[in-house]
């Protein structure tokens, strides 16, 4: 299920934001203030951010603007009390993709948690093809070249290769991976995922070991960056 990040200094509204999520299913993570909330936006692997405006240490604005610039596709909702148009323009300008006004009412966020994530899944179904440094993958055709040469890839290495792609910059927990590629009822461990990030590193990096596209995000995951570090 989608993993949700509420960053929410009430106490008692996070509780109950964290409370509506999990009777949907979803997983929820939580933080009490902008600066903790921007640590675990940036190492958590999430699906959404929920976030407050008004917000200690850092506010709701200067963590959405830094947010985005590290995770251009994650769906972000605000929730604020302020309502003026002024307001919801400065939040949508720092990069929320929606905006809710306080007080609303549980059906109405949660419509719109629906409608955010059904937007990313559908980004993320697009996800055809994948080019970093000399090595193209085609998730269509289930195709790896290498400098142009091909490099033989198991269905699980495309489908390690794709969830990465899908999630590009973000961490992907290793959690994710069992679920979305093996599925737990192939009862895998955690191992399984290591091993796999370790055989295309060895297949696709330049020194596998030092990687500088297929990442470790130390106690969470794997991080896929596209570019040269």
């Amino acid at each position: 299920m989608p993993r949700i990040l509420i960053i929410e200094d009430e106490m008692p509204l996070r509780n109950a934001l964290t409370d509506l999520l999990q009777a949907q299913g979803y997983r929820v993570i939580t933080a009490a203030d902008g600066a903790i909330g921007l640590e675990r936006a940036r190492t958590e692997s999430i699906d959404l951010l929920l976030l407050d405006v008004m917000l200690p240490q850092l506010d709701g604005y200067s963590l959405c603007t830094e947010v985005r610039r590290a995770s251009p596709a994650l769906p972000i909702l605000m929730i604020t009390a302020k309502g003026r148009v002024d307001d919801r323009v400065t939040g949508l300008d720092s990069g929320a993709d929606d905006y809710l006004v306080k007080p609303f009412s549980s059906r109405e966020l949660l419509a719109r948690v629906r409608a955010l994530l059904r937007r990313c899944e559908h980004a993320a179904a697009a996800v055809e093809t994948l080019t970093f440094a000399d090595v193209t993958v085609d998730f269509v055709k289930q195709l790896c070249t290498r400098r142009g040469e091909r490099v033989t890839l198991t269905p699980k290495e495309f489908g390690v290769l794709k969830l990465l792609a899908e999630h590009a910059g973000k961490p992907v927990s290793r959690e994710q991976f069992l679920e979305t590629v093996w599925s737990y009822n192939a009862y895998p461990t955690t191992r399984t995922v290591d091993n796999q990030i370790l055989s295309l590193r060895t297949k696709l990096e330049a020194d596998p070991a030092n990687p500088r596209h297929l990442m470790t995000v130390h106690g969470v995951g794997y991080r896929l960056e596209m570019t040269e570090p």
